[in-house]
């Protein structure tokens, strides 16, 4: 950033931000990449936030794909832990919600949040740095939580370009959630506020088809499990990954990968927008 030169000698220099649009890009990289960088040092600092992040799914697989997956039945016939690993490998993306939202509180909360405004850095790198350092973090989970995959006997069968395609919805799941976490991070007041969301996410991610098919629910909680986002990311992934549990009741069961697409994009814009005008009015 360009700096005028002070009128009286001694007086720090008056931040100017960058003029063209191109510069003004330039800069918000730059100082989104620097917050990004900053968070994912402390997430290497402390790598407690990896087994807290994995422990969750790590526990539902062994209750459910050991303890109750005898008793469970899978539409189409089939593995059940080959249809329990994608609604785990969603679920954590969705987890991730929580997590985003409680590092956005603590930095408040420690003021942090506040020394980054006082600073002549662009307004969104903050929230954008956050992003990036939570994608890469999620890049990890999701290697961990495939090798997990592995050990308890699930495959991918639907070749190179489909399963990356499944990892890709995934990530993009993810991006949706953390800008959700973002934006109740910067409205929620404190980390003990934060349990009431945390406590959320349990049934939102139970009532979808992540550990048993809508069709196997009471009808009305299979229509509302059935037009759960996760839902679409769920199937997708068990579709793209050629696992057991596709089911064409309705026309968004019949059409997961796109609304695995659909979803996410529109919670991105929405997050973003309402994260950015928060982050906004908490500035003045």
């Amino acid at each position: 950033m360009k700096t005028t030169t002070p009128a009286v000698l001694g007086t720090p220099p008056t931040p100017v931000p960058p003029a063209t649009p191109l510069s003004l890009a330039r800069w918000a990289v730059l100082d989104g990449w620097t917050i990004a960088r900053r968070d994912l040092m402390h997430w290497v600092r402390e790598p407690t936030r990896i087994l807290g992040t994995l422990i969750f799914p790590i526990v539902f697989v062994v209750l459910f794909g050991y303890v109750f997956g005898s008793a469970m039945s899978v539409p189409g016939e089939g593995a059940y832990r080959e249809f329990l690993m994608p609604g785990m490998f969603a679920q954590t993306m969705m987890f991730g919600i929580g997590t985003t939202m409680t590092a956005v509180i603590a930095d408040t909360a420690a003021g942090v949040t506040d020394r980054f405004r006082s600073m002549p850095m662009a307004p969104s790198a903050v929230l954008t740095g956050r992003s990036l350092a939570d994608i890469v973090n999620s890049v990890i989970d999701v290697a961990i939580l495939v090798a997990c995959g592995y050990v308890v006997g699930w495959r991918p069968h639907g070749g190179v370009a489909a399963t990356l395609a499944a990892v890709g919805l995934l990530l993009l799941l993810r991006f949706a959630c953390v800008w959700i976490g973002i934006y109740l991070g910067l409205v929620i007041p404190s980390v003990e506020a934060s349990g009431a969301v945390w406590g959320l996410l349990f049934p939102f991610t139970m009532i979808a088809n992540t550990f048993v098919a809508p069709s196997q629910m009471p009808n009305w909680l299979g229509v509302l499990a059935e037009w759960n986002p996760l839902s679409s990311t769920v199937a997708a992934t068990r579709e793209l990954f050629g696992n057991p549990g596709l089911e064409e009741g309705s026309w968004i069961a019949g059409h997961p990968v796109l609304m695995a697409v659909v979803w996410p994009s529109v919670l991105v814009v929405l997050f973003f927008l309402l994260s950015m005008r928060r982050y906004r009015r908490l500035s003045r």
